[in-house]
């Protein structure tokens, strides 16, 4: 390229008349989608939001305004809906009971299906693909499908009406999922990284927590995070497994509540609300580290 050309380059990008395009990591200019594209896109947002925040909203209205004014926004904005939800001993122990299952059920899945994956990624043994081909066919086997059998073994292991007998099954339905998104990531780390760390002496097992944890650590995250949101919305494995309300977890909990408080909807929109909120936060603060952990898995 000569000089007057460059120079020419330079001045138009210097020019603030010059139109802007977007630019991706390459420094290439992007350009926009067709209107229709982004009309659909918003349109489904739409969809998925609507509910959401009609919800939200409702939770701030009258019985009242909510039968009158189906589509309106609050008028009066009402807080005694979510105070009293807030304050009950009801709510509260439901969410301690979500967040014990969901934290020791996401423990294990990423615990278990870590090893699981480190042992089919990096080492060759008979049967390897066969049992790999088993986890892959595990998420074509949801859990309401074998909900029957499920409650026939809880039962003869005596976990009926018990957190526990909720965790060992989400672990076990957990893991097909962990395994097919771990054993790419794991499979990625150059065995050049292994025979190092052997030379300086570590073992397989301080290789595997030394350098395969931290070097797989965006899969963790991914798969951590998609085990949390999926035990804390289980609600078929609950409804057939407890029976007492000081069991019961939020999603079984929002189904007693909005029974209970049938001809009260406001107050049932902000119960349901405040019940959906803890992994709506959590699905928003870790969705960059979920997309890039599928993307490195669909890499590897």
């Amino acid at each position: 390229m000569s000089a007057t050309t460059a120079n020419s380059w330079r001045s138009s990008d210097a020019d603030p008349k010059t139109p802007v395009h977007r630019r991706d990591k390459r420094g290439r200019p992007q350009k926009w989608g067709s209107p229709f594209t982004y009309f659909v896109a918003l349109l489904f947002i739409g969809v998925c939001v609507a509910p959401v925040l009609y919800m939200v909203l409702g939770g701030f209205r009258t019985n009242a305004h909510i039968t009158t004014h189906p589509a309106a926004l609050p008028d009066p904005w009402v807080l005694g809906n979510y105070a009293d939800v807030l304050t009950s001993r009801r709510f509260w122990g439901e969410f301690a009971n979500s967040v014990i299952v969901a934290l020791v059920s996401t423990a294990g899945i990423v615990a278990l299906g870590l090893m699981v994956s480190f042992v089919i990624a990096r080492y060759d043994f008979k049967l390897k693909g066969a049992m790999y081909s088993l986890f892959a066919a595990g998420l074509m086997f949801p859990m309401v499908i074998a909900i029957t059998p499920l409650y026939i073994i809880v039962k003869n292991i005596g976990l009926v009406d018990n957190l526990f007998g909720i965790i060992l099954p989400q672990i076990a339905f957990g893991l097909p999922t962990t395994v097919i998104i771990l054993v790419p990531f794991l499979r990625a780390i150059p065995h050049e990284i292994e025979e190092a760390a052997a030379i300086d002496g570590a073992s397989r097992l301080g290789f595997f927590f030394r350098m395969v944890i931290p070097l797989s650590l965006p899969g963790v995250v991914t798969v951590g995070v998609l085990a949390f949101i999926g035990s804390w919305n289980n609600y078929v494995l609950p409804l057939y497994i407890l029976n007492s309300d000081a069991n019961y977890t939020l999603p079984l909990g929002v189904q007693a509540f909005s029974s209970q408080y049938s001809s009260d909807t406001a107050k049932v929109l902000a119960f349901t609300s405040l019940a959906m909120l803890p992994a709506l936060i959590f699905f928003s603060i870790f969705e960059k580290r979920i997309v890039g952990g599928l993307t490195g898995a669909v890499k590897g």
